[in-house]
């Protein structure tokens, strides 16, 4: 056995492994889950268990709270991470850091999933709730619409560009093509501020009054423009922009 993939229920202890079979039950990351539940597990544990092995100085537990150190045990700024910040903990190879990378994803897909049941928007709340799984954690901006039928159902919703509007153009004829093809009777603008403030900038005012005065002469409604953070949302219908 290698001493960098030291298995995850071995520690290493006084020059010595000592097996974690040895320790109170609750120490246990595995056989807790099974006992107690997924609820009674920590981030710590949890991410052990994904982590799998130890190295030779430290456990699978100890590389699990030294990874959460990274984003001071937030969760929501562990999701934004990439694979080689991952990997400059010491004990974290690609095949580890790609697993973690992995289960953060399916956590955020499955909020995605869940937002996708709630169908009907009917303030600023359910579109943040909506959107905020797709680009809340995002470390870079995209911009999103979303098509709502004339009870306010979702229709779909997707990105339309990506790297910010500064390197990017708004294809304001394709957005009401799109619409159009759908039979959308009306639509709501989203995109995410990577550097968490709220406030809106002169080039999100400017695409907004564009994608109004488009929607008056297609009939259909720009119902709202929403800037996403981790944080929160700006509304500019809450806010009389719109």
């Amino acid at each position: 056995m290698h001493l960098n993939d030291v298995p995850f229920f071995m520690t290493y202890t006084n020059n010595t492994y000592s097996n974690i079979k040895s320790w109170a039950e609750e120490d246990r990351p595995r056989e807790k889950l099974l006992s107690k539940g997924k609820s009674s597990m920590t981030d710590a544990e949890l991410l052990a268990i994904l982590i799998g092995s130890g190295t030779r100085n430290c456990s699978a537990l100890d590389l699990a709270r030294n990874i959460l150190a990274l984003t001071n045990n937030n969760l929501s700024e562990l999701g934004k991470i990439s694979i080689q910040q991952l990997m400059s903990v010491k004990g974290i190879g690609e095949a580890k850091a790609i697993t973690i990378a992995s289960a953060l994803e399916l956590g955020r897909r499955r909020q995605q999933s869940v937002a996708l049941e709630e169908k009907v928007v009917k303030s600023s709340r359910n579109s943040y709730d909506l959107i905020a799984p797709c680009i809340g954690d995002l470390g870079h901006e995209e911009f999103w619409v979303v098509l709502l039928n004339r009870r306010g159902v979702v229709l779909k919703y997707k990105c339309i560009t990506k790297g910010g509007f500064a390197a990017t153009i708004v294809d304001v004829r394709q957005i009401f093509k799109w619409a159009i093809s759908e039979q959308a009777s009306s639509m709501i603008l989203a995109h995410n501020h990577p550097s968490g403030t709220l406030s809106p900038s002169s080039q999100d005012i400017q695409i907004t009054n564009s994608l109004i005065k488009a929607g008056e002469l297609m009939e259909i409604k720009v119902l709202d423009h929403l800037i996403v953070t981790n944080q929160g949302y700006y509304s500019f219908a809450d806010e009389g922009r719109i």
